[in-house]
Order: C-alpha cells, then sequence, then structure tokens
C-alpha cells in the first residue's frame, strides 16, 4: 500500500489505481460520480454489444489474473443471440502468494469494477452476474455488497438501465477460502455448492458450459476494471500504453527484499526487471545482493541472480536473431518472461537477496501446495504432500542422500498429469529450484 501513498514514480501510469492514490478518496458512489463515475457505462450503453468486445479485442487486454488470455477473445466466444441464459464470474478468490492487488480494488474502489461489470455484461448478454470473493476477505464482500445497493439505487443496476432497456443483477458470493478456486472451473463448481474440483476440459470449458451448465465468461477482478478506461480513451490509446498483443497497465505486486515493496501500476514491458528493482522500488536493502527473483507468483519458475537468456530480437534488418540478455536486462512482460523460461503470471514480484535459504524458501511454498491440493488427481494429492515431506525432512537436518534426486522425480511425475493447472503450480517451484540452486541442496543433502 505505501506504494499508493507517495507520489507516483515517473514510470507509473495509474488507470486503476488512479483513483484510489488521490487524497480523500472514498469507496462510495457520491465520490466515485465526482470523479466521472459510470461515463464509459452511458458511453457502452449508446454502443452496439459486438462494438464494445472489438474495442476490447483492439485494445490487447489480456487477462490479469495468472493466465494472461486475451480477454476480449474469451468474450467472443459467448454467441450473443444463442437463446441461453449467460453469466459472467469476476474471480476475486485472489489467493496465490505474492500478490494483493485485487483485495485493495475490492477495499478501496468498488464501483470501478462494477462499472467494468455492467458493460462486459452488457457486450456479452448477460442479465445475471457474480463477483466471488474468498472468505478471508470478510471487509471486501461488505464494502461491494454496499456498492452494488449504492448502483442500483442510483440505477446503473438492475432494471432498464439508465432507460437502455438492459437489465443486470449482480450478487457476491463468499467462497470457503482455496487456492484452488482461482482455477475457473473449481470457482464455478463452488458457486453451484459443489466440492471446488476442476472440471475437465473438453468438454467443459466455461464458455460453452460454465455456471450451471450454460455459457459463462470468468474474468480477474483488475481484468474488469480495465474494461471502462478503453472505452474513456480508446482502444488505440489504451494499446500503445502496452507491448504488441499486450496493452494497457500491470500492476507489479513487489515484495520481499527491496527498500519499497508494495503496488506499482507500469505500462505492460515499461520497466526491466533491474529498473523494476532498483528504480522503482529503490533497489535492494542496504548491503545485501540479489539472488533470485519469482516474477510472477509463487507458482512461476524462479530466476537466479547472474543469469543470462538468449531471447530472439529484431536485428537491424529486421531479421530474428538471438541476444544475450542478463537477468536484470529482461523486460517485464508477458513474452520476454516466457522466452526466459518463467511467466509475469499474476505479477507477484518477489524479491530475495543473498541472506535468503533457497531450501527453505521451496519448503515454505511445498508447505502451502501440499495443504492447498483439492485431492481430485492423484499425482498433485500425494505428490505435493511427499514434496512438502521431503523437503521438511531436508530442513530438519534428516536428509536422505536421494533426496534431492527424489523431489525432482516426484514433481516430474505430477506436471502435465492433472486436470487443472494446479499441477504445474505446486511441480514448477521444486523443478525450478532445484535446476537454479542445486548448490544449496547438495549441501544439505551431502
Amino acid at each position: 500500500m505505501a506504494s499508493l501513498l507517495q507520489t507516483p514514480h515517473p514510470k507509473e501510469r495509474r488507470i486503476i489505481f488512479g483513483n484510489i492514490s488521490k487524497p480523500g478518496y472514498a469507496p462510495d458512489i457520491d465520490t466515485y460520480l465526482a470523479h466521472g463515475g459510470y461515463e464509459s457505462l452511458k458511453k457502452a450503453l449508446t454502443l452496439k454489444p459486438g462494438e464494445i468486445i472489438d474495442m476490447v479485442k483492439a485494445a490487447n487486454l489480456r487477462g490479469r489474473g495468472g493466465a494472461g488470455f486475451p480477454a476480449g477473445a474469451k468474450w467472443s466466444f459467448i454467441k450473443y443471440d444463442d437463446g441461453k441464459d449467460h453469466y459472467i464470474v469476476v474471480n476475486g478468490d485472489e489467493s496465490e502468494p505474492g500478490t494483493f492487488k485485487d483485495r485493495y480494488i475490492l477495499h478501496e474502489d468498488p464501483h470501478q469494477l462494477i462499472e467494468g461489470l455492467a458493460i462486459a455484461a452488457f457486450a456479452t448478454n448477460v442479465h445475471l452476474s457474480y463477483i466471488y470473493i474468498r472468505c478471508e476477505f470478510p471487509k471486501a464482500a461488505k464494502i461491494v455488497w454496499n456498492a452494488i445497493k449504492e448502483a442500483r439505487a442510483k440505477g446503473f443496476l438492475g432494471k432498464n438501465i439508465l432507460g437502455s432497456g438492459f437489465d443486470l443483477d449482480i450478487y457476491v458470493h463468499q467462497g470457503a477460502g482455496a487456492y484452488i478456486c482461482g482455477e475457473e472451473t473449481s470457482l464455478l463448481e463452488s458457486l453451484e455448492g459443489k466440492r471446488p474440483y476442476p472440471r475437465i476440459k473438453p468438454p467443459y470449458f466455461p464458455a460453452v458450459l460454465g455456471l450451471y451448465m450454460k455459457p459463462t465468461i470468468v474474468n480477474n477482478v483488475e481484468t474488469i476494471c480495465h474494461v471502462k478506461h478503453i472505452l474513456a480513451m480508446g482502444p488505440e490509446e489504451y494499446a500503445k500504453m502496452g507491448t504488441p498483443g499486450d496493452g494497457g497497465t500491470r500492476t507489479m505486486c513487489v515484495s520481499g527484499d527491496v527498500v519499497r515493496p508494495g503496488f506499482y501500476e507500469l505500462p505492460c514491458g515499461a520497466v526491466t526487471l533491474g529498473e523494476l528493482i532498483n528504480d522503482v522500488c529503490g533497489g535492494l536493502k542496504p548491503g545485501r545482493t540479489l539472488k533470485a527473483v519469482i516474477p510472477g507468483g509463487s507458482s512461476a519458475k524462479v530466476l537466479r541472480a547472474g543469469e543470462v537468456f538468449k531471447l530472439k530480437v529484431k536485428g537491424p534488418d529486421g531479421q530474428m536473431i538471438d541476444k544475450e540478455t542478463p537477468l536484470l536486462d529482461l523486460t517485464m512482460d508477458a513474452s520476454t518472461l516466457q522466452a526466459a523460461g518463467t511467466m509475469v503470471g499474476s505479477g507477484g514480484v518477489m524479491i530475495m537477496d543473498d541472506t535468503r535459504d533457497m531450501v527453505w524458501a521451496l519448503n515454505n511454498l511445498n508447505q502451502f501446495y501440499a495443504h492447498e491440493s483439492c485431492g481430485q488427481c492423484t499425482p498433485c494429492r500425494e505428490g505435493s504432500l511427499w514434496m512438502s515431506k521431503v523437503t521438511t525432512r531436508i530442513i530438519d537436518q534428516g536428509a536422505r542422500p536421494d533426496d534431492a534426486k527424489n523431489l525432482k522425480n516426484i514433481a516430474d511425475n505430477i506436471a502435465g498429469r492433472t486436470i487443472c493447472a494446479f499441477g504445474e503450480a505446486c511441480s514448477w517451484p521444486t523443478q525450478s529450484f532445484l535446476a537454479k540452486f542445486p548448490d544449496e541442496f547438495e549441501k544439505r543433502v551431502g
């Protein structure tokens, strides 16, 4: 939160956090209206639904929840006039370790989310929508419920919104607080009152068979908030802020061993990792050196200080060439981090300095994933717990000679063998920590 209470860094472009960072801004509807609230919804209701979807596509808005799927393309999977009920579900579960932006939006600017959701619903012929919030955010749920009541009282929700003939109701649903509910089909199962087991895709793609087996769009809180800004500034201007294929801004949640941790809303691809750490966040703590970075939430593969990557870039003649790129020169965007073998994910950037024990850090993550496995798939249910037991044994000085080898074998037999991406989420930390810091494991295992 500290980053929002100080003067924005010159590289920041506060859109989602634009109002929140203004002195005296409150989460009520009168304050929101005084700052231009619901003007984008008024504009949207004068457009054709297909025009709005085309604008979101042209803006190159990607999902901000972790998967990074293009939002406009996801919306276009819904057939507008198919005679079925359609739903939009907002994923406010936010349980990826290292990620803490959506909760702040829900607390401080809930009407931004409601306006974006109303626009998205109009574009996709949705008349009933849900905002799914984990139960550990009780204050956020209360604030959003109040905002929904305020919006309905002012005519921005309910029957015949602003005289347009469009109807929309929004409800808050509080989940039981499970990491697996960040996966869209698990979230839908939970919303239906069932155990949150991920569905098999195909055939259960939400846009075809989603909530109550009807076409459904699932988007993250931050993603939906961007929609109102696309209409306000126009898709071309919005897209210009980012990189090709990844428009607009992205909120980086920086935690760990930097001087100024916090939220930073930056145009996609505007900074390198080095600029984020040393310029935006004030550098490492005094007297310390960089050891590792997890760039996209705990499930993203770790990067080691001093690494150099071969990346494809355009040469002087326009041809793609290999360029050696040091870790700190990596651009913080989806394509660059993917090429470096990791991902931007949910934007949860965790910085670790030379005081950090990487075996301890991995055990901390393994304990989390073992606790959060839904248990539906045997490789994940048994493997995540097994990895946690092995790393706990190592840090408790009871390591066995083949523990490092066994850890890799377990992780390799989880990834790609489960119904949902939780298998990769729990195995990638183990795979990458062992690959990047083998010396620390060898010392412990002997």
